[in-house]
């Protein structure tokens, strides 16, 4: 019972700050970038805060490298709205590829766009994928860092899919790499899940993978294994179907099968 009042009260905050949010963000909308940027991480701040304080769901940053130099495309294993607040906070000016549904959103919407937003057809097939490439190449050249769920849409803990290659082409013709982060907040914080459980939920974010001059496939081959290799370090409690990572992605990509059982892990 207890569990359910505190999630309540989140929600009431969530959902009670974007107005105020809001009315910040297109106060400042006419200024510098610079702005508007820094009051959406106050915000993201603000309720990541208020998370832990009323849920009690922290989190904690584990790097395996260095950040690149320059903003990159990021690659987030998708179970929860939680990775845009945690996003939000971590990196500098962003854009998000999402679906274009969530633009016509009131205020939130709105406001994603003018950060940048790039939504997306996601039945569009290769003119989506062009309008990927086209949009991010420019918000990369503005000093953008590319956020993409290559999944597509929210995981079940445990479950994965096949990659969308937008991401992939998008780092590969623009000459940047792919830095992939792997968390565990489908423990805390599951799609569609009304209780918030307590607890910290691990970040793990990778070496970046260098894409110039290779395959698209390739490296969504390579990112897709260091993710699912690293959700299974970081959550081993979880029933993974499939259960090896090898399985994982060869299910993915069969056409591929061959290659990938012959290169082991990542």
């Amino acid at each position: 019972m207890m569990a359910v009042l505190r999630s309540t009260l989140l929600n009431l905050v969530l959902f009670g700050s974007v107005p105020l949010w809001g009315a910040a963000f297109f106060a400042v909308s006419l200024g510098p970038a610079r702005w508007r940027i820094a009051v959406s991480r106050h915000w993201a701040r603000t309720l990541l805060l208020s998370v832990k304080r009323i849920c009690g769901l922290g989190y904690r940053v584990e790097y395996e490298g260095r950040l690149p130099d320059q903003p990159c495309v990021v690659y987030w294993k998708h179970e929860s709205a939680w990775e845009v607040l945690a996003g939000l906070n971590l990196f500098g000016d962003q854009a998000w590829v999402l679906k274009r549904e969530l633009l016509l959103i009131p205020i939130f919407g709105w406001a994603v766009s003018l950060l940048g937003g790039i939504g997306i057809d996601r039945q569009g097939g290769r003119r989506a994928v062009r309008q990927v490439v086209h949009e991010g190449k420019r918000r990369l050249d503005e000093g953008a860092w590319v956020m993409i769920f290559p999944e597509g849409r929210r995981m079940w803990p445990g479950t994965t899919k096949r990659y969308g290659r937008s991401g992939a082409v998008l780092a590969c013709e623009a000459g940047v790499p792919i830095l992939p982060i792997a968390h565990n907040v489908g423990d805390y914080w599951r799609r569609r899940a009304y209780v918030k459980q307590p607890g910290t939920v691990t970040i793990r974010i990778g070496e970046p993978i260098e894409t110039r001059g290779r395959d698209p496939l390739e490296v969504n081959l390579e990112a897709h294994r260091w993710i699912e290799s690293r959700m299974r370090e970081i959550a081993p409690q979880r029933r993974y179907e499939p259960v090896s990572v090898e399985e994982a992605v060869v299910r993915q990509y069969p056409s591929h099968r061959r290659a990938l059982g012959s290169s082991g892990e990542a």
